[in-house]
């Protein structure tokens, strides 16, 4: 009984990693997917050669099931949440980042190279990505038109040219490492993965510059 009893502090904090890592993976499975629907409803202004009746109608279907006023919020929540899961593994302070960078230009490992600019891009994600959906959410509703004149005018064209990269990168990069550090991918499949990741991120970064040339060009706002 006293055995139990010293061991179970040991076993507490160990479990309690392994919940907070599932729920960083949760949390991880849910943006990605998030991110990659909103990234082919967003191309939908390419259907029609930036005409935006299908961007619209896709649009006005989310805001009248309120998928659009209930979800922006939860997944801004949820993006929230998926950062603190993460940051408790990020190295914060200027002594820890200067070993972390020292240690990866050493040993040269993809992995942890991936790491890296994985928790990189989370910060500029963070600040970007609250930015962006404060813009749209503020503004509703969402209208081919109204994205084309925010596109068209002012840094945002900027601003989208930076973070569309971010989010892509983030994004591929995270679903590659949920799948080596949760087992679903072995180590002889890993290159073959991780060249499968650059091809399909290259792709979305591709699919984003098309919709953002379409609102910038070819729709009339």
């Amino acid at each position: 009984m006293m055995m139990a009893d010293e061991a179970s502090p040991r076993v507490r904090p160990v479990r309690t990693e392994a919940y907070l890592d599932l729920f960083q993976m949760l949390t991880g499975v849910v943006l990605v997917t998030f991110m990659w629907a909103h990234m082919i409803l967003v191309a939908s202004i390419n259907l029609d050669l930036g005409g935006g009746r299908v961007m619209n109608a896709i649009a006005r279907f989310f805001e009248a099931t309120y998928m659009a006023q209930i979800g922006g919020p939860v997944i801004a929540c949820i993006m929230l949440a998926h950062f603190v899961f993460a940051a408790r593994k990020m190295p914060l302070r200027a002594r820890e980042q200067k070993a972390i960078w020292k240690h990866s230009v050493r040993f040269h490992h993809l992995d942890t190279w991936l790491w890296v600019i994985q928790a990189g891009t989370a910060f500029i994600i963070l600040i970007m990505g609250s930015i962006h959906m404060w813009t749209v959410l503020t503004a509703l509703p969402i209208r081919a038109a109204k994205s084309a004149a925010r596109i068209q005018g002012g840094w945002w064209l900027a601003f989208y040219l930076v973070l569309l990269p971010m989010i892509e990168l983030h994004v591929g990069i995270g679903v590659y490492r949920i799948g080596v550090k949760w087992g679903f991918i072995k180590r002889a499949d890993r290159v073959a993965m991780h060249g499968f990741e650059n091809k399909l991120t290259l792709i979305m970064i591709g699919i984003g510059l098309l919709s953002l040339f379409t609102f910038l060009v070819l729709t009339k706002a």
